[in-house]
This record gives C-alpha cells, sequence and structure tokens, in this order.
C-alpha cells in the first residue's frame, strides 16, 4: 500500500514531467472543469491554477471565436472528447487570456478513458501566434511574389518578341504569349523541357542541329550574349520559322544559370529581303541589258542618221519592197541575199519595223567581225568565271534580241564548229549560257543576210545544210546598183542633202551632166560606193560649186561628158558643132535651173562654176538671151 509520503513524490514527479512540458497541458473533470495544468499552460494564457481549478474550462478561456462572438459550449471540440470518446485536434482557434487577448492556438483533447467510458479530457495546446506570424508573412510574401509575377507576366506578354527563360540545364522555366504566338507551344505544356528538343533540334535544310553547337546553350556555359539571325525554331506543326535571337546569361553569384532569349519571327523580313534581292538581280540584268542595248542603239542611230529609209523607184527595188510587205507580219526566217554595199542591213530593218515585233529589239551581230574563241560568248553570253577574263556576267545577243529581231550579217563567215549550236539554239528556243547551267528560253525572228553562195559553201563543206534551210525558209534578192539605175539619182540627192548637213555645209546642187555621169557609172560597189563618192566630193567641193570630178578617181567625168542619145549609141565621140549645141544647151539650162540670175549665190555662174563675166560673154557669143 502506497503511503502518504510516496504519493506525495508521485504527484511532485508528475509536477515536474508536465511542468518540463513546453506545451500548456490541463486536464478536465467529467463536467469539463479544470483539475489540473502545467506551468506553460500558465505561462501562455496567464491564469493560476489555484484560480481556475474547479471551473469549467470553456467560460475560462473558450467562451469566443476570434471575432469575439460566443462560442456555444455544445459546439465545444475540447468537451466532445467526453461525448464521443474520441480525440479532437483543432489548429484555427484561439484561447482566451486573462488580460482579454485572444492566442491563436491548436489543440489536441483526448479523453480519458475509465471502464470503457470517458471521464474526463486532457487537453494539450501550443500557442501558434509565432507561427500564424510567419505564416502571415508568408503569405503577404507569397502574395507580393505573385502581384510581381502577373506584373512580369503582363510585361512579357505585351512584347511583341518572344521570350523564355531556361535554367542550368536548358529546361524551359517560363515563356510568355508571343512564344506561343510564334511557335505554337504553350509554355505549361513545355516546363521542365529542354528547349532545344523542342524547338531547335534541326537546321534548315532538316539536318541535325548539334545541342553542343547551339548558340542558345553557349550563353549557359560560357556566359557570354550570343546574337543569331540566321536560323530557324521549329513550329509544334512542324514548319521552321526563320528567327534572329539573342541569348542572355543568367549570373547569379558570378556564375552563368541559366538563360533567357529574345527572339522574333523574321519570315516577313527575310520575304522582303529576298524580294528586295530578286529585284536588284533583276535590275542587275536588265542593266547589263540595258548597257549592251545602249552600244546596239548607237548603232542603230548611226545607220538611222546614214540611211533612215529605204530609197529608190527602180521596178527591181520595187519587187523587192513587195515581197518585204508580204514576209514581215509573219514569223518565218528570212535569208537576204545580195552583193557587198546593196543594203541588205537596210532590208533587214525594214522587215523588222514592218513586223509584229517592231516594238521590240533589232539586235544586228556581224558574224564576220567575232573571233571564232569569242563567238559562243557572244551569241549565247556568260557569267562571271567562266572562263579568263570573263570579269562579270554577259548577256548574249540572242538573249537582248527576246521578243525581237536578231539580224546575223555575213551568216556566211559563222565558224562551222559552232553552227551546230546556233541551229540548236533557234530550233529549241533556248541555251545555255557559257559556263552556267541554267537553260534560258528566248523568242527571236532570225533575218539572215550574205553575200556567199551558201549552196556552194555547203558544197564546201564549210556550212551546214539544216542551218541553211533553217534560215532560208523565206530567201529575199536585193538587186545591185547596176541593175536599179533608176534609183542612182534619187540615192545620191538623198546622201548630198544628209552630209552637207552632218558637215555644217551650204547646201549644193548636182549638175544635169553630172546626173548623166552617175548613171553611167558601173557601181561595183553598190550603194556604199555612191555614198563614199558624194562624200568625197563635198569634202573636195569649194566655192559653192559641186566638185563630182574630183571624187570619181578613173577620171569618167571627163571622159564622159553629156552627149545626145543618139550621138552616144552611134559612136564614142562627138563633132564640133554637137559638142557647141551640147554647151550652148547646158548654158541654157543652168540660167532656166537659176530663173536667169547670173550673178550671187544661186547664179547660173554659180552652179556652172564659171565667173560671171565668163558666163555673160560665152551667152553673147552663143546668143543666148532670156526669152520674153
Amino acid at each position: 500500500m502506497t503511503t502518504d509520503k510516496e504519493l506525495q513524490q508521485l504527484q511532485s514527479e508528475h509536477r515536474l514531467i508536465l511542468d518540463a512540458a513546453g506545451e500548456g497541458i490541463y486536464g478536465l473533470d467529467s463536467e469539463g472543469r479544470i483539475t489540473f495544468s502545467n506551468a506553460a499552460a500558465t505561462k501562455i494564457l496567464g491564469w493560476r491554477i489555484e484560480d481556475v481549478r474547479g471551473q469549467l474550462a470553456h467560460d475560462v478561456h473558450h467562451h469566443s471565436y476570434a471575432d469575439g462572438s460566443p462560442y456555444p459550449l455544445d459546439e465545444c471540440l475540447i468537451y466532445a472528447a467526453f461525448y464521443d470518446g474520441e480525440i479532437h485536434r483543432v489548429d484555427n482557434e484561439v484561447f482566451w487570456h486573462v488580460d482579454g487577448s485572444c492566442i491563436p492556438v491548436e489543440y489536441v483533447s483526448t479523453p480519458i478513458m475509465q471502464d470503457g467510458k470517458p471521464n474526463g479530457a486532457v487537453v494539450v495546446f501550443r500557442d501558434i501566434s509565432q507561427r500564424k506570424k510567419i505564416e502571415r508573412q508568408r503569405q503577404e510574401a507569397h502574395d507580393e511574389l505573385s502581384k510581381l509575377q502577373i506584373a512580369h507576366q503582363l510585361i512579357l506578354d505585351a512584347a511583341g518578341e518572344g521570350i523564355y527563360g531556361l535554367d542550368s540545364e536548358g529546361r524551359i522555366t517560363f515563356g510568355n504569349v508571343a512564344t506561343t504566338e510564334i511557335l505554337g507551344w504553350h509554355v505549361g505544356d513545355l516546363l521542365g523541357q529542354r528547349a532545344h528538343e523542342v524547338h531547335h533540334h534541326s537546321h534548315a535544310d532538316g539536318s541535325s542541329y548539334p545541342r553542343e553547337e547551339c548558340p542558345i546553350y553557349a550563353a549557359i556555359t560560357d556566359g557570354k550574349v550570343h546574337r543569331v539571325d540566321n536560323e530557324v525554331f521549329w513550329h509544334t506543326d512542324g514548319s521552321a520559322i526563320p528567327v534572329e535571337y539573342t541569348s542572355t546569361p543568367i549570373v547569379q553569384d558570378g556564375k552563368p544559370n541559366g538563360a533567357v532569349v529574345v527572339f522574333r519571327n523574321i519570315a516577313t523580313r527575310k520575304k522582303i529581303e529576298q524580294q528586295r534581292e530578286d529585284a536588284y538581280e533583276k535590275i542587275k540584268a536588265l542593266t547589263e541589258q540595258l548597257e549592251q542595248e545602249r552600244d546596239y542603239l548607237r548603232d542603230e542611230v548611226n545607220v538611222t542618221v546614214n540611211f533612215g529609209e529605204i530609197i529608190g523607184e527602180s521596178q527591181a527595188l520595187l519587187r523587192a519592197l513587195a515581197q518585204i510587205e508580204a514576209v514581215a507580219k509573219t514569223s518565218a526566217s528570212v535569208l537576204i541575199l545580195g552583193e557587198s554595199g546593196v543594203g541588205k542591213e537596210m532590208i533587214a530593218r525594214a522587215i523588222h519595223t514592218k513586223s509584229d515585233r517592231a516594238e521590240k529589239p533589232l539586235v544586228k551581230v556581224n558574224c564576220a567581225s567575232i573571233p571564232k574563241d569569242l563567238f559562243e560568248s557572244e551569241f549565247f553570253g556568260h557569267i562571271r568565271g567562266a572562263f579568263t577574263g570573263a570579269h562579270q556576267d554577259r548577256v548574249g545577243r540572242l538573249q537582248l534580241a527576246h521578243g525581237g529581231t536578231l539580224f546575223l550579217d555575213e551568216v556566211g563567215e559563222i565558224p562551222l564548229s559552232q553552227q551546230g549550236k546556233l541551229l540548236r539554239a533557234l530550233q529549241e528556243g533556248e541555251f545555255e549560257r557559257v559556263g552556267d547551267d541554267k537553260t534560258t528560253k528566248v523568242d527571236v525572228r532570225v533575218v539572215a543576210a550574205t553575200n556567199r553562195n551558201l549552196m556552194d559553201e555547203i558544197k564546201a563543206g564549210r556550212f551546214r545544210e539544216d542551218l541553211f534551210y533553217r534560215l532560208s525558209v523565206f530567201p529575199l534578192e536585193v538587186p545591185p546598183l547596176r541593175d536599179r539605175l533608176d534609183d542612182v539619182v534619187p540615192l545620191a540627192a538623198h546622201f548630198l542633202e544628209t552630209i552637207c548637213r552632218e558637215m555644217g555645209r551650204e547646201p549644193l546642187r548636182m549638175t544635169q551632166s553630172q546626173v548623166c555621169i552617175l548613171k553611167r557609172q558601173g557601181w561595183p560597189g553598190n550603194i556604199r560606193e555612191l555614198k563614199n563618192v558624194i562624200e568625197r566630193a563635198v569634202i573636195l567641193s569649194t566655192g559653192g560649186r559641186f566638185r563630182l570630178d574630183l571624187a570619181l578617181s578613173d577620171g569618167s567625168a571627163e571622159k564622159q561628158l553629156p552627149t545626145t542619145p543618139s550621138a552616144i549609141e552611134s559612136s564614142d565621140f562627138v563633132t564640133v558643132a554637137e559638142f557647141r549645141e551640147l554647151e550652148k544647151a547646158n548654158l541654157i539650162a543652168a540660167l532656166q535651173h537659176a530663173n536667169w540670175i547670173i550673178w550671187g549665190p544661186d547664179g547660173a555662174a554659180e552652179l556652172l562654176g564659171m565667173k560671171p563675166s565668163t558666163l555673160t560673154y560665152q551667152m553673147k557669143t552663143f546668143g543666148i538671151e532670156k526669152a520674153s
């Protein structure tokens, strides 16, 4: 049997144990009255056990909620342990201090079981004011952080560029709306994934892009800013998006600990740049073509100034012009035949001018003037570096004539080795520039000219028969000047007027005798020779007198004096009387042409190339007087 001393000792030990606990502890009897408490309970709630022993605990410190509203006893979880014999744990209520302040607590009410029935309870509680304060501070900090995150996200989403973050291992940590719009992926679905595998795994051509070569990840390893403007990011639909981006390291404690990537879609810019590049290439090509055309236009101007139009009225020329009218509107190839100097180029120009291609260029190629080694480059063009000296791209004559007419002058001079290439280009309407593997298509009408007998050239093996038939769909022969003497005077008059104007000379006139002399010439050099004679005569003329006699090198001006038709047909000489009649007739013709004015500019004396006094004397000698 326990003695009183042992009982006191046991109570003392229990008290020491209770007081050693940091939590408040008190006991309740079966009616909910306080039976004991420890030092921590006294300290937390401010009561003394002597003052509260035997009182209802609910009325002492649990009578109200934190907001001061009454806490009904029948709802008190401390007392619930009496009724249901279960342990009740609560962490969101308050106990009231004796000074009237409320103490946030968490508590456990455990029933005291006796004979299998609850017969009281032990309540263990702790002051959680500090924890609540910390939780409140943590919540406030969390709320503030959330506000900052929202603000930062709003800022990120307001940016037009895509922005996302990476951790130290290259895994996605955040992203903005533009990232979703540009690449199609939702940041929430990709958080924690490696960015390289998500959208940067391949080059634009589909080849693999090793991660260790990726500039985005380089910022994490070397701590430097990397800028790139010639790569692609991959959209979730599998398309490549051309981008420019900057990968900036996130530095923490002096070391890179992630990166921020800012990028923009430059597809539109790339398209504009490509359009600009295409336009530049087109302008470059057009510039080269214009430079070529400029050179040709200089020749065109010279030819136009020197010839202007086909002049003449002979039947032979009229027949040729009728053929020109017939063939010009067609697309048939024309082969112009005739001696050197008959005006084959003028015929070619007339065919072009009267054709549907008149608004397009007429490109002349003098086949005799092109070196054999440069023939292919001249005809088809070349690219830069195609051969030694090819410092820039060159447009060939064939491409220059696209849509227009290609005039092949002296076509019989084309080297045999190049005739096959020309035939292929003309038949198929396409060719390749020297050094280029790109095929260029052209639409040209071919007019060729030659003074050679191409059939003889074919027999001699110097000209391809198939090329001949390709060029001579419509042969057109231009008669020599000796077969069209009616054209000599109109041509000579045209040349005389044109040359005087070009040289800034006063207009000169031909006499009737000079006209007869011109008609009597054989003109082996044809129109070219006639023009040269007239030009030479203008140069040698002085004093307003046209000196054809000085321009004719064979002295025919003296030998072939004008005679009557009968005299010319019967013999090579005239009698003295006949000569005097001819001289008299010449004087009368000059006087009539000058309206019987002897002196001054355009007077008969000036036309005849003699002094006015000499003309007056000869008029008296021949008895020439102006008719009344």
